[in-house]
């Protein structure tokens, strides 16, 4: 069984940074099995509306009871992640350049997971910044 939000257990955004953009399609072939594109199509919502500053949009797929995990601190809520860390991630990727490069998927039951590996050039006070991010959500 495929997951649809209204399925959504859980989903953990663990993140040095967040990708945005789709994969290119020989990426898919082998690492993402149909059965776990429409996962992979859920993440790339939600981050396409975060980073647009769509905040309502991006929480349309969010768990309530969503944890996550970065950095060493914890949201422990959709409502806490909403309030809090979310705005903070749509400013910075407003002017964010992100590259999606390695992406896995899979589906078990009605969970899924997607594990990303991304490039990011940004500017922070005035002087470029490189990202290497690394993230997992599970659905």
């Amino acid at each position: 069984m495929t997951p649809t939000p209204a399925l959504f257990r859980s989903f953990l955004l663990l993140a040095a940074a967040l990708a945005t953009g789709p994969l290119a399609a020989d990426d898919r072939d082998d690492r993402i099995p149909e059965e776990a594109r429409e996962a992979v199509a859920t993440v790339d919502r939600f981050l396409a509306a975060l980073a647009a500053g769509e905040l309502e949009r991006a929480a349309a797929d969010l768990d309530p009871e969503l944890i996550v995990l970065e950095g060493g601190n914890a949201e422990l809520s959709k409502e806490q992640y909403l309030s809090l860390h979310a705005k903070q991630d749509a400013e910075f990727l407003k002017t964010a350049t992100v590259e999606t490069g390695y992406r896995r998927a899979r589906v078990q039951g009605d969970l899924a997971w997607v594990a990303s590996l991304t490039e990011v050039q940004a500017e922070h006070e005035g002087k470029p910044l490189a990202i290497d991010g690394a993230e997992s959500m599970v659905l």
